[in-house]
């Protein structure tokens, strides 16, 4: 175990908080919902939680690990050990490859974030309230045709994410999964509740969870796959930059059991509380990144205090 170089985080339960937000984020509020939309519903989700348990949580431990012994970024992580065991230094390349991978990721995870702020405004101001389907989409439709816009608000999302990263682990980091972690899953909640009274709940039950097997194909189980990879930040550099602050007596094991049983409840939470909308308004479960940026302006836009 390498010497411990900088600020770890300061219980187990917070660093939970903050895989499990990494986790989940967009990859399952945003990505999840449609990507089972566009896969076949019930038969992708299957296989997703097999390739989560199967491949995803090895991969997940082995990041941690490597973080954690390494205790430095991904690319000095890698090139360090490497020199170690005296093994090549393209081994680095991993590490480089990470940190590509996380930056590139970051260039429309930041778009859609700004996405995500535009739409908060919106709903504060009540631009949601008593809408139907139909306006909704031209409200989404006019976001993206105004690039004046999309540049502000990602603009917004990139100073919020660098003045929280900047402020360190324990008050940047920290601070933020502590309030937001816990935000997130009652607003959950309080949309699966609006979801058991659209007349449509039994209807997105059948769709995530009886599984229609001539959907299954190569195609959804690589995208199952990718979604698994996706969701838990794999191969990105980010959970072993994560693991990097982590101490010797965290074990990483039944750490990682529970972020990926926590993710995995997030994810098919975030399906039942979109996809009874989804059916309630006649809208298409496969239309693709723009599904719930029309299902739950819907559902606040209607739901006593949801603009509020």
């Amino acid at each position: 175990m390498a010497k411990i170089t900088h600020a770890q985080w300061s219980s187990k339960l917070t660093f939970i908080l903050a895989a499990t937000g990494s986790a989940v984020g967009l990859g399952n509020i945003w990505k999840f919902p449609y990507m089972v939309g566009e896969s076949g519903g019930a038969a992708f989700v299957l296989v997703y939680l097999i390739c989560i348990a199967l491949v995803g949580l090895p991969i997940l431990v082995a990041e941690w690990l490597l973080g954690r012994r390494g205790q430095k970024n991904p690319i000095n992580t890698m090139a360090d050990m490497a020199r170690q065991e005296g093994r090549s230094q393209a081994w680095t390349v991993v590490g480089i490859s990470g940190v590509l991978g996380a930056f590139i990721i970051l260039s429309f995870y930041s778009v859609i974030g700004g996405w995500s702020l535009s739409y908060t405004l919106s709903s504060v101001t009540g631009d949601f309230s008593g809408q139907n389907a139909d306006a909704i989409g031209e409200l989404f439709n006019g976001l993206l045709a105004d690039s004046s816009t999309l540049l502000l608000w990602h603009s917004i999302f990139m100073v919020l994410v660098i003045g929280i990263v900047a402020r360190g682990v324990k008050a940047g980091l920290e601070g933020a999964v502590r309030t937001l972690m816990p935000a997130l899953g009652i607003i959950l909640v309080v949309l699966v509740g609006y979801g058991l009274f659209s007349g449509h709940f039994g209807e997105a039950i059948s769709f995530m969870f009886n599984p229609d097997w001539s959907a299954l194909g190569g195609d959804v189980v690589l995208a199952a796959m990718g979604q698994a990879f996706f969701t838990l930040s794999l191969g990105m550099g980010i959970m072993m930059a994560y693991g990097s602050y982590l101490g010797a007596e965290v074990n990483l094991l039944s750490t990682a059991r529970t972020v990926i049983i926590l993710d995995t409840v997030f994810a098919l939470v975030a399906g039942l509380a979109i996809f009874p909308i989804v059916f309630a308004n006649g809208l298409d479960p496969s239309s693709g990144p723009g599904l719930i940026f029309v299902t739950l302006p819907l559902a606040f836009g209607n739901m006593t205090g949801g603009v509020t």
